[in-house]
């Protein structure tokens, strides 16, 4: 069964930069068909931030965090990141990494429905 753990959340000032991780196990025959970064502020919905397809390489972002946020795999394709610069205090949220096993191509890569394994999610406070 893949699990899907996530790190490197913690508490920053606006403006500064934080790199989350996203460690990946259990995968028997074949790597997730894509990899998205999501975020869940009080009182809001989820929402996608990121994601890459990892067969290709490619790379996909919400407007709110165009070159701001950076998502990238490893060579192993076994772990995901995120690179946050430039944090404002709207980026204030928990963190969850997903996988999406299965190869839900009907779905936009922003879509919670895509994926079907979730992290545990990681916070991150970005102070004004």
């Amino acid at each position: 069964q893949v699990q899907l753990v996530e790190s490197g959340g913690g508490s920053v000032q606006a403006g500064g930069s934080l790199r989350l991780s996203c460690g990946a196990s259990g995968y028997t025959f074949s790597r997730p068909y894509a990899m998205g970064w999501f975020r869940q502020a009080p009182g809001k919905e989820r929402e996608g931030v990121a994601a890459i397809y990892t067969n290709v390489g490619s790379t996909y972002y919400a407007d709110s965090v165009k070159g701001r946020l950076t998502i990238s795999q490893d060579n192993a394709k076994t772990t995901v990141f995120l690179q946050m610069n430039s944090l404002k205090y709207e980026d204030t949220a928990v963190y969850y990494c997903a996988a999406d096993t299965t190869g839900t191509f009907s779905r936009g890569w922003w879509e919670l429905e895509k994926y079907n394994v979730w992290g545990q999610g990681t916070q991150v406070t970005v102070s004004s």
